[in-house]
């Protein structure tokens, strides 16, 4: 899993910086009283557990296949994946709704909220330090793709997942310095209130764009058309190949493909020439295409191949 050290660098500044931060917003909440500190107090230490579960994933994800699982276990990185946007959401957003109604029902005065601005300065130089780690290893991995477009497209869910945890990080602290502010300076206590439910909103949102992306992987999302091209080039490259029909691949990890192959062999090869095709082929896409793990070969008519896309395609339009 050597591709994955730039993950692990920002998932492990990530944990660092939000665990201090946690403990930081928990003790000015305690001191001020404020509802929006607490918020991001829970807020921060949700974004510890999850860079947790991340790690986890990833290193549940690097162990080799085995009985029970002969194509590998790459998608237990998938898995964490979602269970952590739903932490965001269940946790985070939820705790933080549930915080700023109960202050708005009963506002209590904020009392030296110059802590809170201070704790929240230093936070959001924190945060604002993982952030970038995080950026720059995403602005690495997309290339020349725009931002969403990278992430609907990468099969690597722990960089942009931190990335976006961030982003939301900065966001709230921004909302609560907006609500403890506007509370002091206005004398309306409920505002520190309506800040933690701002805050519970931008988790909230964060949640749901994560979720919507894990579950596309967990699902299983084919190999890029780069990949696919690549692949079938490969295999109209042999000699006993007469067409590469086409590809069905699905990711199973962020560097791990399953792929399909269906080929038109040359019509004079008997079955062991064939046999010899297959294995060359294996060869040549462990050494040209390492992310290829596992390849499954089928002899087939182009006719019978295009047939069967079609009704995949009339499917696919019908849904």
């Amino acid at each position: 899993m050597a591709g994955h050290s730039g993950s692990r660098r920002v998932i492990y500044a990530a944990l660092a910086g939000n665990l201090a931060i946690a403990l930081t917003k928990f003790a000015a909440a305690l001191f001020t009283g404020s509802s929006a500190m607490l918020s991001e107090g829970v807020h921060s230490l949700v974004d510890t557990g999850n860079g947790a579960l991340l790690l986890h994933g990833m290193r549940r994800a690097a162990r080799p296949p085995d009985r029970a699982h002969p194509l590998g276990h790459g998608r237990e990185l998938y898995f964490w994946s979602f269970i952590v946007a739903l932490l965001v959401f269940a946790l985070g957003a939820g705790v933080s709704f549930y915080e700023g109604v109960i202050h708005i029902m009963a506002p209590e005065p904020v009392v030296n909220a110059r802590v809170n601005y201070i704790v929240l300065g230093l936070s959001f130089l924190f945060e604002g330090s993982s952030w970038l780690v995080a950026l720059k290893e995403f602005r690495r991995q997309k290339g020349n793709q725009g931002w969403f477009e990278a992430v609907r497209r990468s099969k690597d869910p722990s960089v942009y997942t931190v990335l976006f945890e961030d982003s939301a990080a900065l966001l709230g602290l921004v909302v609560a310095f907006a609500g403890i502010l506007s509370a002091e300076l206005l004398e309306i206590p409920e505002l520190d209130g309506a800040g933690s439910i701002g805050i519970a909103a931008i988790l909230g949102a964060t949640a749901i764009f994560l979720a919507r992306e894990s579950k596309g992987l967990l699902l299983g999302e084919p190999a890029s058309i780069e990949v696919q091209r690549k692949v079938l080039a490969i295999a109209e490259d042999d000699p006993a190949v007469q067409r590469a029909n086409g590809i069905l691949s699905v990711h199973i990890g962020p560097e791990e493909i399953v792929a399909g192959l269906s080929i038109e062999f040359e019509d004079h090869l008997t079955a062991p020439e064939i046999e010899a095709c297959v294995e060359r082929l294996e060869a040549r896409l462990k050494k040209d295409m390492p992310e290829i793990t596992r390849l499954f070969v089928k002899p087939q008519a182009t006719g019978t191949w295009e047939r069967r896309r079609k009704a995949i395609a009339e499917a696919s339009e019908e849904d």
